[in-house]
């Protein structure tokens, strides 16, 4: 469901929006927040509720490792987008769960009329790194509107 009232999202956002993501602001559009749930070091994997404020998204990426890696998301609240280089774009909403596997150049973030929260889970792997790439420009990303 879509949900552009801040108020009324965080109702239903039920694990929290978090503090602003500052340190990876330059790769993001718009503004996103974080709320660790389980770190690596307690839990053996990071699970982190990430959540996007109407029409924000994350740069390009890649999660890259030797062996295993890649993130999994867990949708949770609001309605986002989810898309592969050279694919479609995919609609999020509560309850989808979409898997990444390392070496996949991807983005995602909310809709343009809706706050958007999910789980982000690093799969575990060797030598687990994450490169950034070019931003989801508006001329790309206002196209998904329509």
């Amino acid at each position: 469901m879509k949900i552009a009232d801040e108020q009324e999202f965080d109702k239903v956002n039920v694990f929290g929006t978090g503090m602003f993501n500052g340190e990876f602001a330059r790769f993001f559009i718009g503004n996103s927040y974080l709320n660790p749930l389980a770190s690596a070091g307690e839990a053996g994997v990071d699970l982190v509720n990430v959540t996007f404020e109407p029409g924000c998204r994350n740069n390009w990426h890649v999660h890259t490792a030797d062996k295993g890696g890649g993130q999994v998301l867990i949708c949770t609240a609001g309605e986002g987008w989810y898309q592969e280089w050279g694919k479609d774009p995919v609609s999020l909403e509560p309850g989808a769960v979409i898997v990444i596997p390392a070496g996949v150049k991807h983005w995602h973030g909310a809709k343009s009329d809706s706050w958007f929260s999910h789980i982000a889970y690093g799969v575990p792997g060797e030598n687990c790194g994450n490169i950034w790439l070019e931003p989801v420009t508006d001329e790309k990303y206002d196209i998904l509107s329509k």
